[in-house]
């Protein structure tokens, strides 16, 4: 194992900074999953699970929903809420039992609602709760992107470390080009945040400046 003293930032903006680094590049069409853009991870005023890294990420990831929407292609958002018996959590919910543990954000919670900073369509836009870190497990997702025929995979969301590296390697292992704009993406530490997104942007996806997907949107 090679060791360092770099910060898990040095080492991604070393990273991003490699111009032989080959990338899987955009490819013809694509949706754009927004993950966990929830209160209980959004709102840093109201919840101490909540978490920040690019202030401007909620207004990035508008402008890019609102190009998705002008193309006509799928824009999903996605949250984590459970039932008052927390059973649905499974396992994952067995680790702690206090009022800001995952299993207790419940159904019509306000931890559980979107941010209402957020611009939705809801009728035109998917709503999925999911249970688990990825949003193609045991959601319609797949199918979603199969109807649509779409071959890349815009991630947005939180967090870098959990839901969306999980989002990540799920929909790299279903072939999709896999597309992860830096600033649209926050953890709760920095350390958690910049060693997930080396780790992404050496394997599974292209971690990319959100300009440069709305550069390749605008083209379209």
């Amino acid at each position: 194992m090679e060791l360092s003293n770099k910060t898990a930032r040095q080492l991604f903006a070393e990273v991003k900074a490699n111009p032989s680094r080959k990338r899987f590049g955009f490819g013809e069409k694509a949706i754009l999953v927004n993950i966990d853009l929830q209160k209980a991870y959004t709102r840093t005023d109201l919840f101490k699970t909540a978490y920040q890294t690019d202030p401007r990420q909620l207004d990035y990831v508008n402008e890019l929903a609102a190009a998705f929407r002008s193309l006509d292609w799928p824009v999903v958002w996605t949250n984590v809420a459970y039932m008052d018996s927390g059973e649905d959590a499974g396992i994952w919910g067995t680790r702690t039992d206090t009022p800001d543990s995952l299993q207790n954000i419940k159904f019509n919670s306000e931890r559980a609602e979107l941010d209402d900073r957020l611009v939705v369509d809801r009728q035109k836009d998917v709503f999925y709760c999911k249970k688990m870190p990825s949003p193609f497990f045991e959601t319609q997702l797949q199918s979603l992107c199969v109807w649509h025929k779409v071959d890349t995979v815009v991630l947005t969301g939180g967090s870098t470390s959990g839901c969306i590296r999980a989002a990540a390697v799920d929909s790299l292992s279903r072939g999709y080009r896999t597309i992860v704009p830096e600033q649209c993406v926050a953890d709760k530490h920095e350390s958690y945040h910049f060693a997930n997104l080396t780790d992404l942007a050496l394997k599974y996806a292209d971690v990319v400046d959100v300009q440069e997907v709305q550069d390749w949107l605008a083209k379209q």
